[in-house]
């Protein structure tokens, strides 16, 4: 990443500052303070690369354990100390926002978390201590403190106001800390996480212009028997749990449900109007999205009557939505199954 203005653009949005301001943070950063920083009441850092020739300041701070967050090989001199000691650990992604950083957060805090334990320091350094680094030390906050992403954000921005993690990255964080337990215990176990797998793998195929590989279908039969399900209206074999649903209103500012609807009703559009469930993959879909179409139609798996369609490049809802991709049941098709009470 190059130091200069136009580079900093997503940076003027997030922190409000020019990007001329943030440009002459950067540059007192670095000659001030050799660009790192200490966040708050821990001993973990946060820098760009730079830092690791600054055998001064990585002394003077303790740091004695280096975490790697950037692609490709680093300069051998500068992690020779920590790695032949095994206190250098290095994550190889771009900051990119088809990269998968969530997937390394267990290992980065199990890692930071020792080095602490043992009474050590630990510096996380990316490209420029912006966006790769940030994401890894936010992910060791909420795991640690128990917090959300944006929390442990804002505690980084006190220590360091430049932090800024993409996109992609920055959805990543909320789906570590809102599902945190799970996400300990298995990643690969929360919904949240392989829906946005999912989407990711969708976007990808849909720009190659070919269908996606479907890594995860949801199940049609709940375990608990405590989900919302949706029935073959015709032969009464369940089809999908309210866990497979998808909102298609997701893509709206995040208002108040009923302030959502005055909205919504004012450019036309009512909710009451959609005549689709849309839902993610199910497992009794599979032999037909994996036959390497684009669009197709589902049928009912014990009955055959036609249900619903599917297109990788989306469809537009009768309520005026136009949602990709695109899995819908015909409301016409399926009835709603509520759970009984059992009071």
């Amino acid at each position: 990443m190059t130091l200069n203005p136009a580079n900093l653009k997503g940076l003027e949005l997030k922190t409000g500052a020019s990007a001329g301001e943030l440009l002459k943070k950067l540059r007192s950063f670095r000659e001030n303070h050799g660009g790192m920083d200490k966040i708050a009441d821990t001993r973990l850092y946060i820098s760009g690369m730079f830092v690791l020739r600054r055998t001064d300041l990585l002394e003077a701070a303790n740091i004695t354990h280096v975490v790697s967050v950037l692609r490709g090989r680093l300069d051998q001199t500068q992690v020779e100390k920590f790695a032949s000691a095994g206190k250098h650990l290095h994550i190889e992604v771009n900051d990119d926002d088809d990269e998968n950083l969530i997937e390394y957060f267990q290992t980065s805090n199990a890692f930071i978390d020792k080095a602490i334990q043992e009474g050590g320091s630990v510096l996380v350094h990316c490209a420029m201590g912006i966006s790769r680094s940030a994401t890894i030390c936010a992910a060791y906050l909420i795991y640690k403190k128990q917090i959300p992403a944006e929390i442990a954000l804002e505690i980084l921005r006190q220590s360091r106001p430049i932090i800024c993690p993409n996109l992609a990255f920055r959805k990543q964080l909320d789906i570590y800390s809102e599902n945190l337990e799970q996400a300990i215990q298995n990643l690969d176990d929360v919904p949240a996480y392989q829906r946005y797998l999912y989407r990711k793998e969708v976007e990808l195929s849909r720009l190659a212009h070919k269908a996606p590989t479907i890594n995860h279908y949801g199940e049609d039969e709940s375990k608990e028997g405590s989900d919302m399900q949706l029935k073959c209206r015709k032969c009464r074999r369940t089809l999908a749990l309210s866990s497979s649903f998808v909102d298609h209103y997701a893509a709206s500012p995040p208002v108040a449900s009923s302030s959502r609807d005055r909205i919504l009703n004012a450019v036309g559009i009512n909710k009451n109007n959609c005549q689709h469930h849309f839902l993610d993959p199910i497992v009794w879909m599979r032999p037909e999205l994996e036959k390497g179409e684009m669009e197709g139609k589902l049928e009912c798996p014990k009955c055959s009557s036609k249900i619903g369609s599917y297109a990788w490049h989306g469809m537009k809802c009768s309520c005026g939505i136009w949602v990709t991709p695109a899995i819908s049941l015909a409301k016409g098709k399926v009835d709603e199954s509520r759970p009984r009470s059992t009071l």
